[in-house]
């Protein structure tokens, strides 16, 4: 103890440099990725930079003796479909590893079916396994709510959920735990499940992107593609997307991206039609304005294959 004692005073007389550790880390490299990779979102990327800067400085104060065993790092992530929960989780497993908080940086994306099982002693191995592809980074799970069904005597859900929470205690210095979903259903499952909300450090509600945020989304998920839209198309995608945010099951950018898709078919049907004539490059990688009001978000105010009853 005394030279436990020696030792930590001994190095108090030394320094580290908080921005040469910084640097060495790159997590900067994962934060520019991530602001490539995502519209917007600013205060949920302030609050990775804020944990990020939290570890770094914790690894520092290790050097000096000054930790109290490792940080809790589950996290909540809440909010709507399509709003980067899944891409920020895996850079945040990115940024855990860099800093040396888990040992590989993977992320296991799983749902209920992945964890519990149908019958008695199907469970355990399910849960257990997938905590063992875990380990070593994050363990994602999406609608964590649907873990739990108390109006089913016969569910085998709170099962994983204790085994989930022994191994989020026992393995914390190995592996992050992440929860997704609605924030509604993740706060009625907080409620029924308090040994959960103890464990989870971190809550980062996502907000629906606006859009302006939806556009610049679509106009980079097409460059991916090498499409572009023409000017036309451009102020077509600006009066599509307030109306289909308005329609049912709007999911932020995993709709959009399906809009592009039906209107990428459109363009290609459109260019089969005039096969006769050579194509140039740019044909091919246009999308004109026609393309994006066939949809029938703008003829009959309703999605494609929705039924007619449903129009609004």
């Amino acid at each position: 103890m005394l030279n436990a004692i020696a030792k930590g005073a001994a190095a108090q007389d030394e320094s580290v440099d908080l921005q040469a550790e910084f640097e060495a880390s790159n997590i900067d490299e994962v934060m520019d990725k991530l602001d490539r990779e995502l519209v917007g979102l600013k205060p949920i990327k302030t609050r990775i930079r804020e944990i990020a800067a939290l570890l770094l400085v914790d690894r520092l104060r290790r050097k000096f003796g000054l930790t109290s065993g490792a940080p809790t790092l589950h996290m909540n992530f809440t909010g709507n479909p399509g709003t980067g929960k899944t891409t920020v989780a895996l850079r945040m497993a990115e940024i855990l590893h860099r800093l040396g908080y888990v040992r590989e940086g993977h992320m296991v994306a799983v749902t209920r079916d992945d964890l519990v099982g149908q019958y008695v002693g199907h469970t355990a191995p399910k849960t257990r396994d997938v905590i063992k592809r875990a380990m070593g980074g994050v363990l994602f799970i999406d609608e964590a709510y649907y873990l739990y069904k108390p109006e089913n005597e016969r569910d085998y859900g709170q099962e994983s959920i204790e085994i989930l929470l022994q191994c989020m205690e026992n393995n914390r210095d190995d592996l992050v735990v992440i929860l997704a979903g609605y924030k509604n259903k993740m706060d009625r499952f907080f409620d029924s499940n308090p040994g959960m909300r103890s464990r989870i450090a971190h809550h980062l509600d996502f907000p629906d992107y606006g859009v302006s945020e939806l556009k610049s989304i679509a106009e980079i998920m097409l460059a991916e593609q090498n499409y572009r839209l023409s000017e036309a198309a451009s102020q077509a995608l600006e009066e599509y997307l307030p109306i289909r945010m308005r329609l049912p099951h709007f999911s932020n950018a995993r709709s959009v991206r399906n809009g592009l898709d039906r209107a990428r078919l459109r363009q290609a049907n459109r260019l089969f039609a005039s096969r006769s004539r050579a194509l140039t490059k740019a044909d091919l990688i246009t999308i004109e304005e026609s393309d994006i009001r066939g949809s029938r978000v703008f003829v009959e105010g309703r999605l494609e294959g929705e039924p007619e009853t449903k129009a609004r």
